[in-house]
Protein backbone atom coordinates (compact mmCIF):
# COMPACT_ATOMS: atom_id res chain seq x y z
CA UNK A 1 0.00 0.00 0.00
CA UNK A 2 1.23 3.07 -1.11
CA UNK A 3 1.38 5.65 2.18
CA UNK A 4 -0.19 9.20 1.74
CA UNK A 5 2.28 12.28 2.84
CA UNK A 6 -0.27 12.57 5.52
CA UNK A 7 0.30 8.88 6.73
CA UNK A 8 4.42 9.23 6.33
CA UNK A 9 3.81 12.42 8.48
CA UNK A 10 2.26 10.51 11.25
CA UNK A 11 4.74 7.71 11.43
CA UNK A 12 7.26 10.51 11.37
CA UNK A 13 5.92 11.85 14.59
CA UNK A 14 5.87 8.47 16.08
CA UNK A 15 9.72 7.84 15.37
CA UNK A 16 10.19 10.81 16.79
CA UNK A 17 8.73 10.62 19.76
CA UNK A 18 10.24 7.47 20.47
CA UNK A 19 13.45 8.76 20.11
CA UNK A 20 12.73 11.17 22.33
CA UNK A 21 11.37 9.24 25.01
CA UNK A 22 13.97 6.79 24.83
CA UNK A 23 16.55 9.96 25.18
CA UNK A 24 14.75 11.08 28.35
CA UNK A 25 13.46 14.28 26.51
CA UNK A 26 9.76 13.12 25.97
CA UNK A 27 8.11 15.48 27.52
CA UNK A 28 10.17 18.52 26.59
CA UNK A 29 8.22 21.30 24.88
CA UNK A 30 9.67 21.43 21.23
CA UNK A 31 9.63 24.59 18.56
CA UNK A 32 10.98 24.79 15.40
CA UNK A 33 14.57 25.70 15.29
CA UNK A 34 15.48 25.63 11.68
CA UNK A 35 15.28 24.99 8.38
CA UNK A 36 17.58 24.73 5.15
CA UNK A 37 17.15 23.91 1.82
CA UNK A 38 17.64 20.49 2.31
CA UNK A 39 14.98 18.06 4.08
CA UNK A 40 16.43 18.28 7.29
CA UNK A 41 15.04 20.38 9.89
CA UNK A 42 16.12 21.14 13.79
CA UNK A 43 13.72 21.39 16.81
CA UNK A 44 15.10 23.53 20.40
CA UNK A 45 13.87 21.01 22.96
CA UNK A 46 13.42 22.93 26.48
CA UNK A 47 12.85 21.36 29.70
CA UNK A 48 13.31 22.72 33.40
CA UNK A 49 16.90 21.46 33.03
CA UNK A 50 18.28 23.20 30.21
CA UNK A 51 18.10 22.89 26.32
CA UNK A 52 18.74 20.28 23.51
CA UNK A 53 18.34 20.05 19.63
CA UNK A 54 16.82 17.96 17.88
CA UNK A 55 18.19 16.91 14.07
CA UNK A 56 15.64 15.56 12.01
CA UNK A 57 16.68 14.60 8.78
CA UNK A 58 13.74 11.49 7.27
CA UNK A 59 15.80 8.85 5.04
CA UNK A 60 16.54 8.01 2.73
CA UNK A 61 16.54 11.76 1.74
CA UNK A 62 19.35 12.61 4.64
CA UNK A 63 21.86 10.93 6.13
CA UNK A 64 22.79 11.56 9.65
CA UNK A 65 25.96 9.08 9.07
CA UNK A 66 28.17 12.02 7.50
CA UNK A 67 27.45 14.53 9.95
CA UNK A 68 27.83 12.46 13.25
CA UNK A 69 31.62 10.62 11.07
CA UNK A 70 32.40 14.99 10.84
CA UNK A 71 31.18 16.01 14.14
CA UNK A 72 33.44 13.39 15.96
CA UNK A 73 36.51 14.75 13.63
CA UNK A 74 36.19 18.14 14.73
CA UNK A 75 35.52 17.30 18.34
CA UNK A 76 38.80 15.16 19.05
CA UNK A 77 40.30 18.39 17.22
CA UNK A 78 39.50 20.32 20.14
CA UNK A 79 36.89 22.28 17.68
CA UNK A 80 33.42 23.05 18.81
CA UNK A 81 30.95 21.06 16.62
CA UNK A 82 27.99 20.42 18.70
CA UNK A 83 28.30 17.41 21.05
CA UNK A 84 26.52 14.46 20.36
CA UNK A 85 23.97 12.97 23.01
CA UNK A 86 21.97 10.02 21.32
CA UNK A 87 21.80 9.25 17.88
CA UNK A 88 19.77 6.64 15.36
CA UNK A 89 20.58 6.60 11.93
CA UNK A 90 18.62 4.36 10.51
CA UNK A 91 15.69 6.89 11.34
CA UNK A 92 17.48 9.83 10.96
CA UNK A 93 17.31 11.89 14.20
CA UNK A 94 20.23 13.19 16.22
CA UNK A 95 19.97 14.65 19.95
CA UNK A 96 22.97 17.35 19.95
CA UNK A 97 24.34 20.03 22.16
CA UNK A 98 22.45 23.28 22.21
CA UNK A 99 24.80 25.79 21.10
CA UNK A 100 22.75 28.90 21.22
CA UNK A 101 21.37 31.44 19.14
CA UNK A 102 24.29 33.84 18.68
CA UNK A 103 25.22 33.15 14.76
CA UNK A 104 27.93 35.18 13.64
CA UNK A 105 25.25 36.74 11.68
CA UNK A 106 22.85 37.96 14.32
CA UNK A 107 25.87 39.28 16.54
CA UNK A 108 26.52 41.19 13.39
CA UNK A 109 23.17 42.62 13.01
CA UNK A 110 23.18 43.23 16.90
CA UNK A 111 26.59 45.71 16.13
CA UNK A 112 29.17 43.14 16.94
CA UNK A 113 32.56 43.70 15.99
CA UNK A 114 32.70 42.68 12.34
CA UNK A 115 36.54 42.37 12.41
CA UNK A 116 36.71 40.41 15.32
CA UNK A 117 34.51 38.06 14.45
CA UNK A 118 35.78 36.97 11.06
CA UNK A 119 39.39 36.93 12.72
CA UNK A 120 37.87 34.58 15.21
CA UNK A 121 36.52 32.60 12.04
CA UNK A 122 40.09 33.04 10.34
CA UNK A 123 41.93 31.67 13.14
CA UNK A 124 39.36 28.36 13.68
CA UNK A 125 40.40 27.37 9.94
CA UNK A 126 44.15 28.02 10.93
CA UNK A 127 43.57 25.36 14.00
CA UNK A 128 41.80 23.15 11.65
CA UNK A 129 44.59 23.19 9.19
CA UNK A 130 47.09 23.05 12.20
CA UNK A 131 45.48 19.94 13.63
CA UNK A 132 44.64 18.01 10.67
CA UNK A 133 46.94 14.78 9.93
CA UNK A 134 46.73 12.83 6.42
CA UNK A 135 44.83 9.85 8.67
CA UNK A 136 42.09 11.49 9.52
CA UNK A 137 40.84 11.57 5.78
CA UNK A 138 40.42 7.67 5.67
CA UNK A 139 36.56 7.56 5.81
CA UNK A 140 35.78 11.19 3.53
CA UNK A 141 35.82 11.56 -0.32
CA UNK A 142 38.13 14.11 -2.12
CA UNK A 143 36.68 17.32 -3.14
CA UNK A 144 37.88 16.06 -6.91
CA UNK A 145 37.37 17.16 -10.47
CA UNK A 146 34.42 15.51 -11.01
CA UNK A 147 32.63 16.88 -7.94
CA UNK A 148 34.09 20.09 -8.96
CA UNK A 149 32.87 20.41 -12.32
CA UNK A 150 29.11 18.73 -11.39
CA UNK A 151 28.79 21.79 -8.96
CA UNK A 152 29.90 24.74 -11.33
CA UNK A 153 27.61 22.80 -14.14
CA UNK A 154 24.69 23.57 -11.79
CA UNK A 155 25.15 27.20 -13.97
CA UNK A 156 24.47 25.87 -16.85
CA UNK A 157 21.73 23.07 -15.99
CA UNK A 158 19.36 26.01 -13.96
CA UNK A 159 20.39 29.58 -14.20
CA UNK A 160 21.18 30.01 -17.98
CA UNK A 161 18.19 28.66 -19.44
CA UNK A 162 15.78 30.14 -16.79
CA UNK A 163 17.04 33.80 -18.23
CA UNK A 164 17.75 32.42 -22.11
CA UNK A 165 14.33 30.92 -21.94
CA UNK A 166 15.65 27.67 -23.58
CA UNK A 167 17.33 24.36 -22.68
CA UNK A 168 21.47 24.86 -22.64
CA UNK A 169 22.86 22.94 -25.76
CA UNK A 170 24.75 20.07 -25.79
CA UNK A 171 27.97 22.21 -27.50
CA UNK A 172 27.51 25.09 -25.19
CA UNK A 173 27.79 22.69 -21.95
CA UNK A 174 30.95 20.75 -23.54
CA UNK A 175 32.44 24.35 -23.85
CA UNK A 176 31.72 25.72 -20.44
CA UNK A 177 32.76 22.29 -18.82
CA UNK A 178 36.18 22.15 -21.24
CA UNK A 179 36.93 25.67 -19.56
CA UNK A 180 36.39 24.88 -16.17
CA UNK A 181 38.47 21.87 -16.60
CA UNK A 182 41.43 23.99 -18.02
CA UNK A 183 40.68 26.03 -14.68
CA UNK A 184 40.30 23.40 -11.62
CA UNK A 185 42.44 20.30 -12.46
CA UNK A 186 45.24 22.07 -10.50
CA UNK A 187 43.12 22.86 -7.47
CA UNK A 188 41.10 19.60 -7.53
CA UNK A 189 44.10 17.70 -6.87
CA UNK A 190 44.57 18.98 -3.55
CA UNK A 191 43.84 16.92 -0.26
CA UNK A 192 45.09 19.40 2.27
CA UNK A 193 42.26 19.13 4.98
CA UNK A 194 38.85 18.67 5.80
CA UNK A 195 36.98 20.96 3.62
CA UNK A 196 33.45 22.30 5.73
CA UNK A 197 32.22 23.49 2.59
CA UNK A 198 28.96 26.20 4.61
CA UNK A 199 31.48 27.66 6.35
CA UNK A 200 30.09 31.06 6.79
CA UNK A 201 28.53 33.84 9.12
CA UNK A 202 25.09 31.62 9.20
CA UNK A 203 26.68 28.24 10.65
CA UNK A 204 29.20 30.07 13.04
CA UNK A 205 28.27 30.91 16.58
CA UNK A 206 29.78 33.12 19.36
CA UNK A 207 30.55 31.10 22.71
CA UNK A 208 31.89 33.69 24.98
CA UNK A 209 32.48 31.30 27.32
CA UNK A 210 34.75 28.85 26.05
CA UNK A 211 38.79 30.20 24.80
CA UNK A 212 40.23 30.49 21.36
CA UNK A 213 38.84 28.95 18.72
CA UNK A 214 36.69 26.99 20.67
CA UNK A 215 34.52 30.14 21.16
CA UNK A 216 33.45 29.46 17.53
CA UNK A 217 30.75 26.97 17.58
CA UNK A 218 30.53 24.97 14.07
CA UNK A 219 26.80 23.90 12.56
CA UNK A 220 25.98 22.09 9.16
CA UNK A 221 29.00 20.48 7.91
CA UNK A 222 27.65 16.98 6.88
CA UNK A 223 28.55 17.65 3.82
CA UNK A 224 32.48 17.91 4.21
CA UNK A 225 35.29 16.75 2.17
CA UNK A 226 38.96 16.18 1.33
CA UNK A 227 40.51 19.57 -0.09
CA UNK A 228 41.70 22.71 -0.93
CA UNK A 229 42.02 24.76 2.27
CA UNK A 230 40.92 27.31 0.32
CA UNK A 231 37.83 26.48 -0.46
CA UNK A 232 36.35 27.62 3.42
CA UNK A 233 37.74 30.92 3.05
CA UNK A 234 36.08 31.79 0.00
CA UNK A 235 32.82 30.24 1.91
CA UNK A 236 33.46 32.49 4.66
CA UNK A 237 34.80 36.15 2.94
CA UNK A 238 32.89 35.78 -0.61
CA UNK A 239 29.58 35.16 1.26
CA UNK A 240 25.92 34.97 -0.78
CA UNK A 241 24.23 36.54 2.26
CA UNK A 242 26.29 39.60 2.71
CA UNK A 243 28.66 42.52 1.45
CA UNK A 244 32.20 42.17 2.78
CA UNK A 245 34.70 44.89 2.37
CA UNK A 246 37.42 44.40 -0.10
CA UNK A 247 39.69 45.81 2.81
CA UNK A 248 38.41 43.43 5.38
CA UNK A 249 38.82 40.28 2.49
CA UNK A 250 42.73 41.40 2.76
CA UNK A 251 43.05 41.74 5.85
CA UNK A 252 41.59 37.99 6.77
CA UNK A 253 43.66 36.90 4.08
CA UNK A 254 47.11 38.24 5.49
CA UNK A 255 45.90 36.60 8.71
CA UNK A 256 45.42 33.49 7.43
CA UNK A 257 49.15 33.92 5.49
CA UNK A 258 50.91 35.28 8.60
CA UNK A 259 49.88 32.39 10.73
CA UNK A 260 51.04 29.64 7.86
CA UNK A 261 53.90 31.12 7.19
CA UNK A 262 55.25 27.65 5.71
CA UNK A 263 52.59 27.92 2.38
CA UNK A 264 52.85 29.46 -0.89
CA UNK A 265 50.65 32.61 0.00
CA UNK A 266 50.69 32.94 -4.42
CA UNK A 267 49.24 29.61 -4.60
CA UNK A 268 46.81 30.05 -2.06
CA UNK A 269 45.15 33.07 -3.58
CA UNK A 270 45.02 31.40 -7.19
CA UNK A 271 43.29 28.34 -5.29
CA UNK A 272 41.28 30.91 -3.76
CA UNK A 273 40.04 32.97 -7.05
CA UNK A 274 39.56 29.48 -8.77
CA UNK A 275 37.96 28.03 -6.16
CA UNK A 276 35.82 31.73 -5.30
CA UNK A 277 34.17 31.65 -9.17
CA UNK A 278 33.83 28.02 -8.98
CA UNK A 279 31.40 28.35 -5.77
CA UNK A 280 29.81 31.76 -7.22
CA UNK A 281 28.68 29.49 -10.35
CA UNK A 282 27.46 26.90 -8.46
CA UNK A 283 25.45 28.92 -6.02
CA UNK A 284 23.55 31.12 -8.89
CA UNK A 285 23.07 27.51 -9.94
CA UNK A 286 21.61 26.13 -6.64
CA UNK A 287 19.32 29.41 -5.59
CA UNK A 288 17.94 29.34 -9.39
CA UNK A 289 16.92 25.78 -9.26
CA UNK A 290 15.36 26.19 -5.64
CA UNK A 291 12.80 28.36 -6.72
CA UNK A 292 12.33 26.18 -10.44
CA UNK A 293 12.16 22.91 -8.36
CA UNK A 294 11.34 23.11 -4.80
CA UNK A 295 9.30 26.26 -5.21
CA UNK A 296 11.28 28.58 -2.84
CA UNK A 297 12.08 31.53 -4.76
CA UNK A 298 13.37 33.58 -1.58
CA UNK A 299 16.74 32.38 -2.64
CA UNK A 300 16.62 34.42 -5.36
CA UNK A 301 17.30 37.74 -3.81
CA UNK A 302 20.93 37.21 -3.71
CA UNK A 303 21.60 36.16 -6.66
CA UNK A 304 22.58 39.71 -7.96
CA UNK A 305 25.27 39.35 -4.81
CA UNK A 306 26.55 36.58 -6.25
CA UNK A 307 26.45 37.38 -9.87
CA UNK A 308 28.90 40.66 -8.18
CA UNK A 309 31.31 37.77 -7.38
CA UNK A 310 31.53 36.33 -10.28
CA UNK A 311 31.87 39.41 -12.51
CA UNK A 312 35.00 40.55 -10.08
CA UNK A 313 36.23 36.95 -10.48
CA UNK A 314 36.47 36.53 -14.26
CA UNK A 315 38.73 39.04 -14.20
CA UNK A 316 41.59 37.02 -12.79
CA UNK A 317 44.16 36.02 -15.52
CA UNK A 318 44.10 32.70 -14.55
CA UNK A 319 40.17 32.28 -14.84
CA UNK A 320 40.66 34.17 -18.63
CA UNK A 321 38.95 30.21 -20.27
CA UNK A 322 35.73 30.74 -17.92
CA UNK A 323 35.88 33.97 -18.98
CA UNK A 324 35.78 33.82 -22.87
CA UNK A 325 32.74 31.16 -22.16
CA UNK A 326 30.46 33.61 -20.52
CA UNK A 327 31.58 36.52 -23.34
CA UNK A 328 30.44 34.36 -25.78
CA UNK A 329 27.45 32.51 -24.06
CA UNK A 330 26.16 34.77 -20.91
CA UNK A 331 27.53 38.20 -20.74
CA UNK A 332 27.23 39.52 -17.38
CA UNK A 333 26.85 43.33 -17.79
CA UNK A 334 22.99 42.84 -17.54
CA UNK A 335 22.46 39.78 -16.37
CA UNK A 336 20.20 39.45 -13.12
CA UNK A 337 18.02 36.91 -11.18
CA UNK A 338 15.92 35.45 -13.16
CA UNK A 339 11.75 36.17 -12.53
CA UNK A 340 10.17 33.64 -9.77
CA UNK A 341 8.84 30.72 -11.33
CA UNK A 342 5.75 31.34 -9.48
CA UNK A 343 5.24 34.63 -10.23
CA UNK A 344 5.43 35.67 -6.52
CA UNK A 345 8.26 37.99 -5.20
CA UNK A 346 11.10 37.02 -3.09
CA UNK A 347 10.71 37.79 0.76
CA UNK A 348 12.44 37.41 3.45
CA UNK A 349 15.79 35.59 4.28
CA UNK A 350 16.27 32.21 4.63
CA UNK A 351 19.49 29.87 5.61
CA UNK A 352 20.98 28.34 2.54
CA UNK A 353 22.67 25.18 2.23
CA UNK A 354 25.01 25.31 -0.86
CA UNK A 355 26.41 22.05 -1.14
Amino acid sequence: MVQTEEMQQTDRARLRDTFLSTAGWGDAERRLLAADASFRHYDRLTRRDGTAVLMDAPPPKEDVAPFLKVAELLAGMGLSAPGVLMSDSRNGFVLLEDLGDATFTRVLAEGGDERTLYALAIDLLVALRKRWRPEMAESLDPYDLPALLAEARLLIDWYLPAVTGRPTSDETAADYLAAWRQVLTPVASRREVLVLRDYHVDNLVRLPHRQGVAACGLLDFQDALIGSAAYDLVSLLEDARRDIAEDLVEEMLERWHIALPERDAEQDRLDFACLGLQRSAKIVGIFTRLDRRDGKPRYLEHIPRVLRLVRRGLRHPALEPVAAWFERHLPLNEAAAPQAASGQGVPGQAKETMT
